[in-house]
């Protein structure tokens, strides 16, 4: 079996960029992965729209933290992260569908 891969992504009002990162993740075929999205304390419509990802695909992991900056919702991601490899994606990116072939 490939190695998984654990994508962290820390999001804070990112309701403009979300669909298109996760969407990018989701289309990965390289290999095995679980995606754990960490909203930062949003004020807008992203955690919804998280959630609305993790509701249809067990991959996908949804935190919701207090706002307490990047780094710490970085580090929520690590604690439950499974993967034998961490990727951290920014909100506003998206990945090619073999970025992580192996």
């Amino acid at each position: 079996m490939k190695n998984k891969v654990s994508f962290i992504i820390p999001v804070y009002n990112t309701e403009k960029y979300i669909d298109e990162c996760i969407q990018s993740i989701l289309q990965q075929t390289g290999c095995p992965w679980e995606l754990i999205i960490v909203d930062d304390g949003s004020t807008d419509c992203t955690f919804q729209i998280c959630q609305r990802y993790a509701d249809a695909d067990d991959r996908v992991r949804v935190i919701k933290q207090d706002n307490a900056g990047s780094a710490v919702a970085r580090n929520q991601g690590l604690d439950i992260a499974t993967g034998s490899w961490i990727s951290f994606v920014d909100a506003d990116d998206y990945l090619d569908s073999d970025f992580y072939a192996q």
